[in-house]
Order: C-alpha cells, then structure tokens, then sequence
C-alpha cells in the first residue's frame, strides 16, 4: 500500500517555499529474492515520487534483490560500471531527470567470493556521480531472538567516506549499520554534508524500532543536519522510513507498509541551526586526540 505524498508543510511549520527548498523522497520497500520484480516495484515508486515533485529520490539498502541467503546477492554481482542494476538506476534518473541514490547494490569485491555493498549516486542526465561502499558490517547476534547476522562473511567493508557536493545540497552517504557510528556521521559532516543519506535494512528485534528513531535522530542532533533513511518493511525488516530536521524533529515516518513520502527541506536551516548551537566549533580536538583509542 501506498502511502502518497507527505509534504514538510504537514509536519514542520517553521518551512518556506525558500530558494534552499528542495523536495526530497525516501521509498520503502519489501524486496524480495526476483530482482526484476524489485526493478519494477522501484521503477514504479521513483516514478511517483518523479511526478510529487522529488528531485532527488533515495532507495533503501539492497533494493534490487533481498535474497534467502546471504550468498544470493554475491550470485547477482556486477562489474564496476556496468550491469542491469546499474543500467536501471542510470536509465531511471534520465527518465525522471531526478538525483537518484540507489540504496546499496552489489558489487564485485576483490575477493572473489565477495561483494562491495555499493551506494551509487546518480544525477538528472543519468551519470553515476559517486559510490559509496558501506563501512560498517552487520556482524551480530540478535539478543531476543538468537538470529546471527554476519554481514562479513559475504561482503568486503569499504575504507572511505563520501561526501558529494551537489546543487541539492552537500550530500553524505551512509548504509544502515552505519548509523550506529557517530565518528561516521561526524567526518561527513566535517567535509562539507548537510544532509545524510543513509538506505537501511534495519532488522526487527527489541527495541529495534526505538533504536532505529533514536540513531537517526541523535545524528541529525549531533551534526545539524538533515537525515533522510529510507529502510526495508516485511519479513524481518522494520520499515518506519524517516526524514529528520536539524533540531531532531520527525519530519515524515512510513510506518510499516511500502511506500514513499516527499518532504520540502530547506537547507537554510542547517546554517541556522549551527549559528545557534556551534557544536562544531566547540569541540574539543585538543582533548580527543590526546585520548584517541
């Protein structure tokens, strides 16, 4: 079910239509094992997202195929620059003349039985601007439930942050267990990010949802920023898709059904926000690197 359109006028009264406005999209999904199948259902959504008004469209973490088993998305891999997937997500952005962040996707590692967990970017002509392989792998034990989940067994970690300067704004990228590392959130912030992406797939389990609202808004605290994490619903997955001002207010939640919501942010408030509360410029470096572990 679709739950439409959500605008930021809805949620946040301090939004005006400003020359910093952009409307943004956060899609929820519930992928399956078919990856046509899941091209089709995000093909759908961007393309009513595209036609709310979105210019730029965010997809959640493994998007094009959520597998029985963890080895199923190494079966699917692509080379570097080239694939159905890839081909997809380029073709969709030109189409729809959006940005587009393409959840995470899998990608040849350079071990052979591995993959990257790749967060691509693309923009409105269907040039793919960035690629972000995500850093921090799922490597736990549900307490609740006893489920293991060893992301590392099939995926190689990533190495690098990235930050993308873009006419939407300073974009920072991130994947799901991302979001419980502030040091993360931080360096992007530190090289220029307004907004944080992070496409997730956010497992169920105790306080899981909690945990979920809290990570997104502690970072968008933090750091003054927008953050926008679109996540998975179904099965084992969450959902509860969300869009954060830079004072950590809720500006759209999907709950948990499939769907999209486009909210206005207006990056004006970044600026704003961090005049008023320069957590930036009071931290204390001298302090941490003395006591760095």
């Amino acid at each position: 079910m679709d739950l439409g359109v959500v605008s930021c006028a809805e949620h946040v009264k301090h939004c005006a239509h400003t020359a910093t406005m952009t409307a943004v999209a956060a899609i929820q999904m519930a992928s399956g094992p078919n990856v046509n199948a899941n091209l089709l259902e995000a093909g759908r959504l961007i393309g009513r997202a595209a036609g709310a008004g979105a210019r730029l469209v965010v997809l959640p973490e493994n998007f094009a195929v959520m597998g029985m088993a963890e080895t199923d998305k190494v079966a699917i891999r692509e080379a570097d620059g080239r694939g159905p997937i890839q081909d997809f997500l380029s073709q969709q952005a030109a189409r729809h003349g959006i940005w587009l962040v393409g959840g995470t996707i899998p990608l040849v590692a350079t071990v052979a039985d591995k993959v990257r967990a790749a967060c691509l970017l693309f923009d409105p002509s269907g040039r793919r601007i960035a690629r972000y392989d995500k850093i921090h792998l799922f490597d736990v034990r549900v307490v609740d439930s006893g489920e293991q989940y060893t992301e590392s067994q099939t995926i190689e970690p990533g190495t690098e942050p990235v930050v993308v300067d873009t006419p939407i704004g300073k974009i920072g990228l991130a994947v799901c267990y991302d979001l419980r590392f502030p040091e993360l959130a931080r360096l992007l912030t530190l090289d220029g990010a307004n907004i944080l992406f992070a496409p997730s797939g956010w497992v169920q389990g105790e306080l899981k949802v909690e945990h979920w609202q809290t990570m997104i808004k502690a970072r968008a605290l933090e750091n003054g920023c927008f953050v926008i994490a679109p996540n998975q619903v179904g099965n084992i997955y969450t959902g509860h898709s969300m869009a954060v001002d830079p004072l950590g207010r809720t500006l759209v939640d999907l709950e948990e059904s499939e769907g999209l919501a486009v909210v206005d942010i207006d990056l004006a408030m970044v600026n704003e926000v961090r005049e008023k509360l320069p957590l930036l410029q009071n931290r204390r470096t001298d302090v941490y690197l003395r006591h760095q572990r």
